[in-house]
């Protein structure tokens, strides 16, 4: 569920709908007017700012200051209405039509006398709202859960440390970091900006970015929309990067003024829970077809009116399935909170359900199918290769030349330059936690900034001598990032990215001997050493370097990014995930393919591709390059046979979406950045990482991977077809129950012998028999085999692979069991009350046995294991206990109308109870020797 004041849509609208309440109050004699008191810090400089928040530009805040704000200012979140109180719960499960109904059929039986049954329906009336309130807040309770797990964090400086921290702590006084892709956390005043941009559409509704400037603006008033040195909570960082003193938090912010006058957007029902509601209707009307027909009949064969109009209510109360969207609702969000313990954590519900039709899965590369733990192994500088001892993040490691031998790198001019470079052009940071050591930032840069430190290079030492003048930041289309900085008394930038980019704008190189001429040559055997590393699964990234006298005016990449003097590589190792093998596997097994995206270097992509499986052999390769000579057409034709893509944007992936679906294909696809957002949203299924993924990729998702795990995906596939299986295991045994009451009613009516079942029993067994054992089977295990079978079609109805012959044939038998055991006791000579109890017990035993034979719809009972569901094992002994309970104690027979049974009677009953299950486990065994014949 998303927090409702983030929904951009929904934001355009009320602001569309204020214009409309301004005039409104313009014309007319409103005696309030609202107004907030609001602080003009967009017209102070940034140290008055600092000054009057009482804290520091560099520093920031420290923690225990942090925690006494966050005390005085509260957390920074948007207020949400008051979450539904249990009484109002209880009201809205009265208003359901047919309870209405029934309370109207128990206020009819008061008057005319029968204040035993009136009674005893108005109970049961309150135990299934009871029921109905404890589902729905369990719910609730588990979607909240979930909404917690996705709360966005936020980078600031506390005690002169960048650290991560919930954006819901928050406070004003502190320092935030924002780069491209980050949701800004609270309303801040800009300090320090590097072509940074932010998406205000969700505020303003102006949808082209605005770019920022940290200058204050002496002009008095000025719109939000035109507060440029400032930022604003909810909206998007589109581009560069940029720190921000925070200057309110929560409903104190521009979106929290807004928040005040609306409420949160109710949560839409998914696709399978509208097409129950429609089936629903459908059921509805049919129960009151079949209960006219039954009280009609009733009336032409002369049974009492009373009796009769009590049995035709009663029967249409159990005639629908009013539990249903009750346990679907529990089912999916039990489900829901069951795959965020496997690190998925569904942003939508819908997801759900698609997730059982995933026919492929395109994953990113890095971090995804791999640890992205990204170490630098080797360096190439000068000509030369040096070898780098030391895995993950620990700042230890040995620098070794191609003899083996340990040197000093800092004593190398070539490599301390490679080192130095790598380190001042990147955001990453190191920092030290008690389990070691964590980087915070990108991967990649992170491995820049560790191997930097094993040779004594501090980031925030070396930030001090050589400080970042300007920058030109990371763009995936241009596969490239500078920073400028004062060394050695001129102006040196840095440039790193992928290697043949670099190379294409290099016209000098690094050499033992000084700078020389970049000449064809040389720029042919770079590019060769680029993919001899590549093809040993290494990640290259190269740096180059350009001195200058002053930083160029109109600074760009078109004026920066030229003339370059190429420095070396970087090599750079992230090896696979060892469980993404299996998984890969798993899901070829489950008819999914399974596609690599990466913006990587061929080699690299198909060695990793290899190892994992999922490139074989015959299978397609193509580059970013190449899918650029294609048009959609050709696309089209190739990408049933293709595996892997390497070297291309993320707006490529949009086209592979694209190609894909034009085939049919339920398509999953995982993304982290602000150019994934298209397809994402395009996918079937869009997957946002949840460790380096960006808030807009967040918010374009179905899904967010907690542990940016490629298993994960399949582990949420696993889950989502067991949870539809688990929902249409709950309808069919809702429905066969139902159509078992419904046949022995009518039957039995229709051949004279009157109702088998008073209107307090059938309501009884709407209660006992239908909703804890319909609960616990939405909670069964998955099936054997459930990722060996092909993806469900996606307009395939819940009644697909013979399900709705099976409600028919095993409800019927179930309703005829209960007849014969009716008939039975009538020509036994029992009495009336003998012939209703054998028929209840055995309606209410028969319908209990019967939920183990839907565990499945092909295995047995004995191949699944009876303990497997404990749950449906503690509610079949449950509702066991009460029936026999109303059968047993004096004060319930009178109540229900039961009588002691004989021992020859109660023979029969079990006798026929378990008729069911043996039929059941009889057509299971043919179905199986009819399909080993067909194969």
């Amino acid at each position: 569920m998303v927090l409702f004041a983030l929904n951009k849509g929904f934001l355009f609208t009320f602001f569309n709908l204020l214009r409309v309440i301004v005039v409104l109050k313009l014309y007319t004699n409103w005696e309030e007017d609202y107004e907030l008191p609001e602080k003009k810090w967009y017209a102070m400089e940034s140290h008055q700012v600092c000054q009057e928040l009482n804290s520091d530009l560099h520093q920031g805040l420290n923690q225990e200051e942090a925690n006494e704000r966050l005390k005085i200012y509260g957390p920074n979140v948007l207020k949400e209405p008051p979450p539904r109180s249990l009484f109002s719960m209880f009201i809205g499960q009265l208003k359901e039509i047919l309870v209405l109904i029934l309370i109207g059929a128990a206020i009819i039986s008061g008057i005319l006398g029968e204040w035993e049954d009136s009674i005893v329906i108005l109970v049961i009336v309150v135990l299934n709202a009871v029921l109905g309130v404890y589902q729905e807040n369990k719910a609730e309770q588990a979607l909240k859960a979930l909404k917690e797990m996705t709360k966005p964090a936020a980078k600031v400086i506390r005690n002169g440390m960048v650290t991560q921290v919930d954006a819901g702590e928050l406070v004003p006084g502190d320092i935030v970091l924002l780069d491209a892709g980050d949701s800004v956390p609270a309303d801040a005043r800009l300090i320090e900006a590097a072509s940074l941009r932010a998406n205000e559409a969700a505020l303003t509704g102006e949808s082209v970015p605005v770019e920022k400037d940290p200058a204050m603006i002496a002009a008095g008033e000025v719109p939000v929309g035109d507060r440029k040195n400032m930022l604003f909570m909810g909206t998007i960082i589109t581009s560069g990067r940029g720190k921000a003193l925070v200057v309110e938090t929560g409903m104190n912010t521009q979106l929290g003024r807004i928040a005040q006058l609306l409420q949160e957007t109710p949560l839409e029902p998914t696709p399978l829970q509208r097409r129950l509601n429609e089936l629903g209707k459908i059921l509805g009307m049919a129960a009151g077809f079949i209960v006219a027909l039954v009280f009609a009949t009733g009336l032409w064969r002369g049974e009492d009116v009373l009796e009769m109009f009590m049995t035709a209510i009663s029967l249409a109360v159990a005639a629908v399935p009013e539990g249903l969207p009750a346990v679907v609702t529990i089912v999916l969000a039990l489900g829901v909170t069951r795959m965020s313990q496997r690190q998925a954590v569904i942003r939508k519900l819908p997801a759900v359900e698609t997730l059982g039709t995933a026919t492929v899965i395109c994953s990113d590369k890095t971090g995804t199918l791999t640890k992205n733990e990204m170490t630098v192994i080797q360096i190439y500088a000068a000509g030369n290769f040096l070898q780098v001892t030391g895995t993950g993040y620990q700042p230890d490691g040995r620098f070794l030349n191609q003899q083996g031998n340990e040197i000093a790198p800092l004593t190398d001019r070539n490599l301390e330059l490679m080192l130095l470079g790598g380190l001042l052009n990147s955001d990453a940071r190191l920092e030290a936690t008690e389990k070691g050591y964590r980087v915070i930032g990108d991967p990649t840069e992170g491995a820049l900034v560790v191997v930097a430190a094993k040779a004594g290079l501090i980031r925030e030492k070396v930030e001090k001598t050589y400080p970042r003048l300007a920058e030109i930041p990371f763009d995936s289309a241009r596969k490239m990032m500078t920073t400028f900085h004062h060394i050695d008394g001129s102006i040196q930038s840095f440039t790193k990215g992928a290697p043949d980019v670099l190379l294409a704008r290099s016209t000098g190189v690094m050499t033992g001997q000084g700078i020389e001429p970049l000449t064809g040559e040389m720029r042919t055997r770079l590019l060769q050493i680029n993919s001899q590393l590549a093809s040993q699964g290494q990640r290259v990234l190269a740096l180059a370097v350009r001195r200058w006298p002053e930083i160029p005016a109109g600074l760009s990449p078109d004026t920066a990014e030229q003339d370059l003097t190429f420095v070396g590589f970087y090599a750079m190792q992230d090896p696979p995930r060892p469980e993404v093998k299996e998984a890969v596997a798993v899901s070829r097994r489950a008819g999914i393919r399974t596609v690599m995206i990466t913006g990587d270097h061929q080699e690299t992509a198909m060695a990793i591709a290899k190892e994992l499986g999922i490139w074989q052999q015959g299978d397609g390769v193509l580059t970013g390059a190449q899918l650029d000579q294609m048009d959609d057409q050709q696309l089209k034709e190739v990408v049933n046979r293709v595996t892997v893509y390497a070297r291309v944007s993320p707006e490529d992936k949009l086209r592979i979406v694209a190609a894909l679906k034009e085939h049919k294909h339920i398509v999953a696809m995982t993304g982290d950045g602000v150019n994934d957002a298209p397809a994402l949203k395009r996918a079937d299924i869009g997957a946002a990482m949840g460790i380096t993924g960006t808030e807009v990729a967040k918010e374009a998702s179905d899904m967010v991977l907690l542990d940016d795990n490629f298993a994960t995906i399949v582990n949420a596939v696993e889950e989502g077809r067991t949870i539809y299986d688990n929902i249409r295991k709950s309808i069919q045994y809702l429905l066969s129950c139902n159509t078992g009451e419904i046949v022995a009613i009518f039957s039995a009516i229709l051949l004279g012998l009157g109702s088998p079942l008073t209107p307090i029993q059938i309501l009884w067994l709407n209660l006992v028999t239908d909703g804890p054992p319909a609960l616990a089977l939405g909670l069964e295990p998955p099936e054997k085999g459930v990722m060996e079978r092909p993806p469900r079609k996606p307009k395939e109805g819940v009644f697909a692979g013979g399900m709705g012959i099976n409600i028919v044939w095993q409800g019927t038998m179930i309703g005829l069991l209960a007849l014969f055991s009716y008939w039975l006791a009538l020509s036994w000579g029992r009495t009336l009350e003998e012939a209703h109890t054998m028929a209840f017990v055995t309606m209410a035993l028969s319908q209990l046995v019967h939920s183990f034979n839907v565990r499945s719809m092909d295995q047995s009972l004995l191949s699944i294991g009876l303990g497997t569901n404990r749950s449906l094992v503690y509610a079949f002994l449950a509702s066991i206990s009460l029936q026999v309970a109303v059968v047993f104690i004096p004060f319930l027979r009178g109540i229900f109308e039961t009588a002691v049974l004989r021992t020859s009677d109660w023979a029969v009953v079990l006798s026929l109870s378990l008729v069911p299950l043996v039929a059941v486990e009889i057509s299971k065994l043919l179905g199986k020797l009819k399909v080993g014949k067909k194969g």
